[in-house]
C-alpha cells in the first residue's frame, strides 16, 4: 500500500465522468454490501464469515479464503473495475509510474515494461496482448465511486489508511515474483480466474516488502482458484505469487490493504516523545545531566542500566496517566484519508440546520472522520508553549490525491502539508469531550464558563460541517 507520487491530471471533468459511469454501474448491479455503518460494511466484505471469528482465528494469524460461488456477488464485483473500464479511463489523462505500471515476471524477477508520459490505450493494449504484460492500476478508488464508499468505510472500521490496486493479467502470465508484503491484505476476484500460491513467512507481520527467490519458501502452504466474488485475506508476511492460467483470457482483482506503519511499534515511536516531554516537567530525575562524556563512550553498559531504570518511571506514570498524545499517527491518518463519500448527485457538504445559538441542541457529525488533540500552541514561536486544543478532520480532503503521496497542490506555500481543522484554549477540552460522548447535546449545558464560549465553540463546528442543530 505504498504512496505513490507523480504528476497530475486535471480532474474537474474526469469526476463528473466518473460520476456518469458510477450511475451506469449502480443501475447495472445493485449493491450487495450493507454501508449502514463501518461495521456492517465489514460484516458484508467478509461474510459469511463473522468478524468474531474473523479476529480471533484469522487477523494477522493465517490466511482466510471465502469462496462463494454467488452470482450476484459475482456481477457487483465485476462492477467494481473492469478491463473494459480503461479505455475510457485512459482517456483522462493517466501516467506510467503515477498511475499505471506495466510489468510482467520473467524468471523470478518482476520486469517494468512502463513507457514515458501519458499512457495511450491502443499501446497499453498492445502491450497487454503481446507482451503478456500485467496492467497494475493504482489507487482505482480515485476514479470508481463503489471502491470510494468500501474505502472509506474501512477507513473509519480499522482507523487506518486503506489503499487498493488493480492487476489485469492475460493467460498463460505472471506479473509480480513471489514476494510479501507490509501490509494486511484483501483480495476481491472481479473477473476471470486466478491461480494462487501462498507460503510460509520468513518474516510475520513483515514492516517492508520484499522478493523471495524461488529456492527460499520451499512448497505452497495453500493453493487455489479464485473466481469471481470469491475474496481472499492474508497477513502482512504472507509470501505469495499469482498467475492466470491458460485456457481464461484473463484475470482481473484489486487488492484491498490496510495497516501500514499501524502496529504497537511505530505507535510506541510516536507517543513515547510526548509522554517523555510531559513526564520531565515533573520529575527531577528525567531532567538530571547525563554523564560527562556519555556521547563520546564505545562502551554504553552502565548508561542502559540507567535507561532502563528510567523508562519502567515512564511505566509507572503511564499507568497512572489518562491523556497519551499520539501527534503524527493520528495527524497523518486524518490528513490522508478518504473524505466522507456522498455520493456524485449529492450538494456539496454544508453546515447543517440552522445557525447555532445558545438555545440550540446540536450533535455531531461525521464522527469517524474528526479527531480531538491536545498540543504545543503552533501559531506561536515563543519558546515556551502553551498547550491547546487541536480538532482536526477529513470532510476537505481530496480523494482524486488518496494514497497518491505528497503532491504540489496538497502542500501549502511553505510545502507541509494541509490540515483542516480547529484551535481552542485548553479550557475548551471537555466540552469537545462533551459533544463527541453524547448523541445530542443542549449549547446552554457545554461545560465552559460563559454562554459566549458555548456559543462560540458550537459555531466554530459548525461552521466545519461538524456538527449539525436539530
Amino acid at each position: 500500500m505504498p504512496k505513490k507520487g507523480g504528476k497530475h491530471a486535471e480532474m474537474g471533468k474526469e469526476m463528473q465522468a466518473q460520476c456518469k459511469r458510477a450511475k451506469v454501474e449502480e443501475a447495472r448491479s445493485p449493491s450487495v454490501m450493507n454501508f449502514e455503518n463501518p461495521d456492517s460494511l465489514f460484516g458484508s466484505f467478509i461474510s459469511p464469515i463473522k468478524q468474531e471469528m474473523f479476529f480471533r482465528e484469522y487477523w494477522e494469524q493465517k490466511p482466510l479464503l471465502v469462496q462463494r460461488n454467488d452470482p450476484l456477488l459475482a456481477a457487483y464485483y465485476q462492477s467494481l473495475f473492469q478491463l473494459s473500464d480503461l479505455k475510457e479511463l485512459c482517456s483522462q489523462g493517466l501516467y506510467y509510474g503515477q498511475d499505471i505500471n506495466i510489468c510482467r515476471c520473467v524468471n523470478g524477477k518482476k520486469k517494468v515494461l512502463n513507457k514515458e508520459g501519458k499512457v495511450n490505450y491502443m499501446q497499453l493494449k498492445k502491450d497487454f496482448d503481446q507482451k503478456k504484460a500485467t496492467i497494475q492500476f493504482h489507487q482505482p478508488q480515485r476514479f470508481k465511486e463503489e471502491l470510494w464508499k468500501i474505502q472509506e468505510k474501512l477507513e473509519c472500521y480499522f482507523g487506518s489508511l486503506v489503499g487498493s490496486n488493480v492487476y489485469i493479467t492475460p493467460q498463460g502470465s505472471q506479473g509480480l515474483p513471489p514476494h510479501y508484503d507490509d501490509v494486511e491484505v484483501f483480495i476481491l476476484q472481479l473477473e476471470g480466474e486466478k491461480h494462487w500460491r501462498l507460503y510460509k513467512p520468513t518474516v510475520h507481520l513483515a514492516r517492508e516488502y520484499n522478493v523471495e527467490s524461488e529456492d527460499r519458501i520451499g512448497n505452497p502452504t495453500h493453493e487455489f482458484i479464485l473466481k469471481p466474488g470469491d475474496l481472499l485475506y492474508f497477513p502482512r508476511g504472507t509470501i505469495h505469487q499469482a498467475d492466470t492460467p491458460l485456457g481464461i483470457s484473463y484475470s482481473t482483482h484489486v487488492t484491498i490493504s490496510t495497516y501500514q506503519n499501524n502496529s504497537w511499534g511505530d505507535f510506541l515511536l510516536d507517543a513515547i516523545p510526548g509522554l517523555v516531554f510531559d513526564s520531565a516537567k515533573e520529575d527531577v530525575v528525567l531532567r538530571t545531566s547525563i554523564p560527562r562524556q556519555l556521547l563520546m563512550q564505545v562502551d554504553t553498559a552502565d548508561s542502559t542500566k540507567k535507561l532502563s531504570s528510567l523508562l519502567r518511571r515512564l511505566a509507572d506514570r503511564l499507568e497512572n496517566t489518562r491523556e497519551l498524545r499520539s501527534s503524527d499517527m493520528k495527524k497523518d491518518f486524518i490528513m490522508n484519508r478518504l473524505p466522507p463519500c456522498l455520493g456524485c448527485d449529492s450538494d456539496p457538504l454544508t453546515p447543517g440546520g440552522k445557525l447555532p445559538k445558545i438555545d440550540s441542541k446540536i450533535r455531531l457529525q461525521f464522527r469517524d472522520h474528526a479527531i480531538i488533540t491536545v498540543e504545543p500552541d503552533q501559531e506561536t514561536s515563543d519558546e515556551i508553549r502553551r498547550d491547546m486544543v487541536y480538532v482536526y478532520h477529513s470532510l476537505k480532503n481530496r480523494r482524486e490525491t488518496h494514497m497518491m503521496g505528497t503532491e504540489d497542490d496538497t502542500t501549502s506555500e511553505e510545502g507541509t502539508s494541509q490540515t483542516h481543522g480547529l484551535r481552542f484554549p485548553l479550557s475548551y477540552l471537555d466540552a469537545l469531550k462533551q459533544i463527541w460522548s453524547s448523541s445530542t447535546v443542549n449549547v446552554k449545558e457545554l461545560n465552559l464558563i460563559s454562554d459566549e464560549e458555548k456559543e462560540n465553540l458550537a459555531l466554530s463546528l459548525w461552521t466545519e460541517c461538524l456538527i449539525e442543530v436539530i
